[in-house]
């Protein structure tokens, strides 16, 4: 097989952990408390000009800060590539203080987007103003589904309930059940949905991701409960249960504030679960795992995700940017994830790589070159879009013959 810089031991993160020291102080204690901030800031602008009488300029703050001024701090702090030692995670993972700093979270997502909305339903906005702050409300959205990510992955019920309840606020309900049995099986393939291939855009990639996960994980509960003798249709399916708390939310909203309410909730949502797909997009975007002589994926390993050790965007987003230890130790919580060395690694965090790929050319123009020289050039592990393949293997003059062997 052909040798390939990105091959990683499982081993290796906890070789470079050790520490022989018997305490370990997280330095990032409190830092961790920006992830609960980072949602409040949606409340800056239309908290600002409904109660203060600020300035309407204050409603595009939100975006510049995390779109401008986020990936900037990124850009001059730079990265964090310290791991908490191996010997300590256990105590990392008992500490309920991190667990208690996802719960704080959800009052405040669900009290920013009732409250944007109610906003954005009663007040006379120009055009980019409404823009703007359906924006910034949706983006609370996709904190939301992130914290809804890190609890999801808990095995105890509480905090799998608190993610389903989560979700209901953006009407993505599915999104646990897809993510935790259809996304991390068949992650950096090419028959995931929600794993990007080179050569496909982000607006591609949404009209398949968006709906690609829906039905995989309405199949995934269905199926579930068909091997309990139970209907697809039991309120015990969880997609269902959400949908009710989406329906009673959202139906005491709209009874307040009519027509106006129902036209800011869809392209909330919708801005809401796009903020999901670019996570997406970014995070496998042209990995593939090889097949075994079995005909099976090879085992997921931290070399099948793109990693961002940035610390400003990783303390804005429980560090899910180190998804490379998530996918190869989906267990682990935010504040246990290691980096790994010679890891696929994105040139900034997600709030720099979401505005990249809402400009294709620029995207590829940075994340072609760089998929290629991260894989070596193996065609083998490229997840290419099918009909842009033999355009990428010509532009980038891969050698599609020495890989014939995989």
């Amino acid at each position: 097989m052909h040798s390939n810089a990105t091959k990683l031991p499982l081993n290796s993160a906890t070789q470079l952990s050790q520490d022989p020291s018997p305490s370990y102080i997280d330095k990032k204690r409190f830092a961790w408390l920006f992830s609960v901030l980072g949602p409040a800031i949606s409340l800056v602008g239309t908290a600002g000009v409904s109660m203060f009488d600020a300035s309407s300029w204050l409603l595009f703050f939100p975006l510049a800060f995390f779109y401008i001024f986020v990936p900037l701090l990124d850009l001059f702090i730079g990265e964090d590539t310290s791991n908490p030692p191996e010997s300590s995670i256990e105590a990392l993972e008992a500490d309920p203080y991190y667990r208690w700093i996802a719960y704080a979270t959800v009052p405040i997502l669900w009290v920013a987007v009732i409250f944007n909305c109610i906003f954005l339903s009663t007040h006379s906005l120009t055009a980019l103003e409404w823009i703007a702050t359906v924006m910034t409300t949706g983006s609370v959205l996709g904190f939301g589904l992130n914290v809804s990510h890190e609890l999801g992955h808990k095995l105890q019920t509480a905090p799998r309930k608190i993610a389903l309840f989560n979700t209901a606020l953006g009407a993505y309900g599915h999104f646990s059940i897809e993510h935790n049995r259809g996304h991390h099986r068949h992650v950096s393939t090419p028959e995931d949905p929600a794993s990007a291939k080179m050569g496909e855009n982000i607006y591609q990639f949404a009209c398949r991701e968006m709906p690609g996960a829906a039905l995989r994980a309405w199949r995934l509960e269905a199926n579930r409960l068909q091997r309990q003798n139970k209907s697809e249709w039991h309120f015990e399916n969880e997609i269902l249960q959400a949908l009710c708390l989406t329906s009673v939310v959202y139906g005491i909203l709209i009874g307040f504030y009519g027509l106006d309410m129902f036209l800011v909730l869809i392209p909330v949502a919708l801005w809401g679960a796009f903020q999901l797909t670019s996570a997406n997009y970014v995070e496998h975007y042209g990995i593939q795992r090889l097949k075994t002589n079995n005909g099976n994926y090879e085992n997921c390993q931290p070399h099948h995700s793109w990693n961002s050790n940035h610390l400003v965007s990783n303390l804005v987003l429980f560090q899910l940017q180190r998804h490379s230890d998530h996918h190869a130790h989906p267990g682990r919580s935010y504040q246990s994830l290691r980096d790994f060395p010679e890891l696929p690694r994105l040139p900034s965090g997600y709030f720099g790589m979401f505005f990249l790929a809402y400009l294709p050319p620029l995207w590829y123009r940075v994340m072609d070159p760089l998929l290629i020289k991260t894989l070596n050039g193996d065609v083998s592990r490229i997840n290419f879009l099918p009909r842009a393949k033999n355009r990428l293997i010509q532009k980038y003059q891969l050698n599609t013959s020495a890989y014939s062997h995989h």
